[in-house]
């Protein structure tokens, strides 16, 4: 139930409670029903007024009467009481307009009093219409519109008034002023423009005053403020008239170079209007807004390109805004002008010519090469200048003046004291224009001395004596010789001439760099006294070596170095016993020679084997020839002597008075046997020989000292390419498999011819057979059949197996299988034992093959691979099996029949 119906039952039922009590009502509400009008639009007012009587002492309750209803709603109106004296009052909200609310309300006035009488009554309020003047429905009601239409735009349509009139009478409209490029339609209330605007020659805005009215009532007036937009329709100008500029080059960067002027039409009186750019940007940029350009890179006029060509042409870009919008461009060309930047550089810095110190005045040394990389003389021309030299006492000079060329004005001879071996000059390539930049070449003269004078021996003979007796090493003397030249180069020394003797080409040795002399061997009076030695001394100029001779006479001195020779030097003599003393034995004699002793200067003594001084010399000195005699007789019958061997060991000294005590002595063996004179005995005799003695000595030569040097160098290398192959040998077999390299065992080869003679053979083996518990079952994916196995040992079945479900105690039982054997030969390397024929063969049999076969480690099959894999038939040819089911726990367990061997 809505509201509305809820409210006309509660009308109903105060009706009807008023018509029930009103017979005898106590409570009134006088001058109603009643009717009454208002004109709309009518601000608060009172509209009617009634008065409240109560009869009978009753009194009406504080907030009554009300209105209890609006027909229709409406909180519009309310109710003042005073005393009972009350009035309608129009509260002003919502505001009565004909045209758009009720025209008509009904309001149920509702009262009661203290006593429960109640009264109810009607006023009706009508709206009358007022005739009223148009008005604004839209922005023109409030405040002034303001409309933007852009330049150039065709005429048409502005805006729109929109004007109501509540009496919907016809509206006229118009404009002011008239002036104005504007009409409005009397129809529509639109405004038109009639030209098409030009920002930069029209009026920026136009006010129009815009008149609504219905003919009866006053016009109503609104502001129409018409905005011409600015568009971008005119392309900006450069109002510069300059296009080439001159710069010089090397300008800093961030330099302002040109400003570039521009002006736009369409001023939109705003930085930033305009927008300047340029093209390409290699050296030059543009500031974007204010138009002038700056050099942005490094201009360098001596370089290339600009080298070749100095203009740099741009093009420089004005575009206005808003983006998007008009442009101009026109191109700049820039002049880069050469200025003094570079200075002379020389290159190279330095010279190192070489002048002989014969060099005549005049001569060039050499000529200073510079350039200056400027483009424009001026700039690129120098000189120079300030040609010095320490303690060169103008030794040189630049001929002609500001030029390279360097000549010699002085001396250059090495043998003047002042005169150094090097000079060192300066001099100053320096720019002709400012800022005068230099550069410095440096000049390092070498003198190079030349071999003008030959080397002088002081004095030019020399004399030395030295004994024979010195050997190798000793020094003979030194010889010296000078060279004026300087820088002083070294001299050589060599003998070129004598020094040589019987068995050597020279005994003497000269040291080239000090000129001492050694000898090499011992020298011997008796073959030379005295050698002549030619001694050249050679200066060490690599070009032209010059040469100088000296002559050096060595005297030997006699000494006694020489010992005895005697002949015979070894002699065998046979005595009898009864010879008589002073008996020359076998007339033995010695004869002595010694190069440097005289005959008379021979003395003879028996050193050893003289045993009982049985022997002796005549003369024992004196002379060079001397015999053995019997000096004392033999005693054998005594028994005094008991020798008879004797082995005579004789010194022969030369007592030489030159030496002055310096002796040699000479050896000579004689053997004597004794022999009775009543035994028959064969003499034999030695026949005297001559024993040569050669000394061979080895003398190091100091310049062959490369000989050695070589060989040990020679050595280290081998040694040293030694170790080098054999570590990258190393290294090479450590990256090898070397496998390949082992020993591989002896692979089986079977006889080519097999024994045939070995006839097959059945083994007859006797097995436990354990009866095998089948705990699990699946299907065969080949064959399709059901098949049960041992989960432990792996072992399986067909299902369809008679299976006797027994729960008696398993029973070992025996059952026989028959395995038949192949030929020991076969067997070898094989790993089983094979089947022939099914011929039986005893247990013995059996374990005997077994034995050799274990022997061989030839393993056959065990008991349990037997219930594994029976008949030692291949697993492989088995299909693959899926994982099989295991039986649940408490299953009876298959007992295996005996003698079902089917079923392992």
């Amino acid at each position: 139930m809505d509201h509305a119906k809820f409210n006309i039952i509660k009308l109903f039922l105060l009706i009807c409670l008023g018509a029930i009590r009103g017979t005898s009502g106590a409570v009134t509400l006088s001058s109603l029903p009643n009717t009454v009008r208002v004109p709309e639009n009518s601000p608060a007012t009172v509209v009617a007024s009634f008065t409240v009587s109560a009869t009978g002492g009753a009194t009406v309750p504080s907030g009554l009467p009300i209105i209890i209803n609006s027909n229709p709603l409406s909180s519009a109106f309310t109710i003042s009481n005073i005393n009972l004296n009350c009035e309608i009052l129009f509260t002003g909200n919502p505001i009565l307009d004909f045209e758009t609310a009720p025209n008509t309300f009904n309001l149920q006035i509702y009262v009661n009093d203290s006593k429960g009488d109640t009264d109810l009554q009607i006023l009706t309020i009508v709206i009358t219409d007022v005739d009223e003047p148009p008005v604004f429905l839209d922005n023109l009601k409030y405040q002034a519109v303001s409309v933007y239409i852009t330049e150039n735009s065709p005429p048409g349509t502005i805006y729109t008034v929109l004007a109501y009139d509540p009496e919907k009478k016809p509206l006229q409209y118009s404009l002011q002023p008239t002036s104005y490029p504007f009409i409005i339609s009397d129809e529509t209330g639109s405004i038109i423009s009639t030209k098409v605007f030009d920002y930069e020659k029209d009026l920026k805005s136009y006010n129009l005053l815009v008149k609504v009215g219905d003919g009866t009532n006053p016009e109503i007036n609104g502001t129409v403020i018409v905005n011409i937009v600015n568009t971008n329709d005119n392309a900006p100008i450069f109002t510069m008239k300059q296009t080439t500029f001159t710069i010089p080059e090397e300008q800093a960067p961030g330099t302002i170079v040109a400003n570039i002027t521009a002006q736009d039409a369409d001023d939109f009186s705003y930085a930033g209007n305009l927008t300047f750019s340029i093209n390409p940007t290699d050296y030059f940029i543009i500031n974007p807004l204010m138009g002038t350009i700056q050099v942005a890179e490094r201009i360098d006029r001596d370089a290339k390109p600009l080298r070749d060509n100095p203009l740099i042409t741009v093009e420089v870009s004005v575009i206005d805004s808003p983006k998007g919008g008009q442009s101009s461009s026109m191109s700049i060309t820039f002049n880069v002008t050469d200025i003094n930047d570079n200075p002379p550089v020389c290159i190279p810095d330095t010279y190192r010519p070489q002048v002989e110190e014969t060099a005549i005045i005049n001569t060039r040394i050499t000529t200073i090469t510079c350039t200056d990389i400027d483009v424009d003389p001026p700039n690129n021309q120098f000189k120079f200048t300030n040609l010095s030299c320490n303690g060169c006492n103008r030794m040189f000079d630049l001929n002609p003046a500001f030029s390279g060329n360097i000549v010699l004005t002085g001396s250059l001879d090495l043998e003047q004291p002042n005169n150094p071996l090097e000079y060192t000059l300066t001099v100053v390539a320096e720019d002709i224009t400012a800022p005068f930049y230099k550069d410095t070449a440096y000049v390092y003269v070498i003198v190079l001395p030349v071999n003008e004078n030959p080397p002088v021996f002081n004095p030019a003979t020399y004399n030395f004596s030295l004994s024979e007796l010195n050997g190798q090493g000793t020094l003979v003397g030194v010889v010296t010789a000078s060279d004026k030249d300087i820088p002083f180069t070294g001299i050589t020394y060599s003998i070129v001439a004598g020094g040589s003797t019987l068995g050597y080409s020279n005994i003497f040795w000269i040291d080239p760099n000090t000129g001492a002399i050694q000898l090499m061997t011992e020298p011997d009076y008796e073959t030379t006294s005295k050698y002549v030695l030619n001694i050249e001394a050679v200066d060490n100029d690599p070009k032209d070596p010059k040469t100088a001779n000296a002559v050096m006479t060595v005297n030997i001195l006699e000494a006694n170095n020489e010992k005895p020779m005697c002949k015979p030097n070894d002699y065998t003599l046979t005595i009898p016993t009864d010879l008589s003393p002073g008996t020359n034995i076998q007339r033995f004699q010695l004869t002595c020679t010694d190069r440097d002793s005289p005959p008379t200067a021979f003395r003879y003594t028996i050193n050893s084997g003289n045993i009982n001084n049985h022997f002796d010399f005549s003369p024992p000195e004196g002379s060079n020839i001397t015999r053995l005699i019997l000096a004392e007789p033999f005693h054998y019958s005594d028994g005094l002597d008991k020798q008879w061997n004797y082995k005579l060991i004789v010194f022969i000294t030369d007592d030489n008075l030159l030496s002055k005590g310096i002796v040699e002595t000479g050896t000579v063996t004689i053997n004597v046997k004794v022999v009775n004179t009543g035994l028959t005995t064969v003499s034999t005799t030695t026949p005297p020989s001559i024993t040569y003695i050669h000394i061979a000595k080895n003398v190091y030569a100091t310049m062959s000292w490369y000989v050695p040097f070589i060989i040990t160098l020679g050595a280290m290398l081998l040694l040293g390419f030694l170790v080098y192959l054999l570590y990258h040998l190393a290294k090479y077999l450590s990256t090898k498999d070397l496998s390949c390299c082992t020993p591989k065992p002896d692979k089986y080869k079977e006889p080519l011819i097999q024994n045939t003679n070995n006839a097959m053979k059945e083994v007859v083996l006797e097995l436990t057979n354990v009866n095998t518990v089948f705990d699990g079952e699946a299907v065969d994916p080949v064959t399709g059949k059901v098949y049960e196995f041992n989960t432990k040992s792996g072992a399986r079945r067909w299902k369809d197996t008679h299976i006797v479900n027994d729960t008696q105690p398993i029973k070992m039982e025996s059952s026989e299988l028959v395995i038949p054997v192949l030929p020991s030969t076969i067997n070898k390397g094989k790993g089983r034992i094979g089947t022939a024929n099914g011929q039986k063969t005893n247990c013995n049999d059996v374990k005997a093959e077994q034995k050799r076969a274990e022997k061989k480690n030839v393993f056959g099959p065990d008991p349990k691979s037997l219930f594994e894999n029976p008949a030692g038939q291949p697993t492989e040819g088995l299909s693959p099996l899926p994982t099989p089911k295991t039986k649940q726990e408490g299953e009876p367990k298959p007992i295996l029949k005996k003698g079902d061997l089917s079923e392992v």
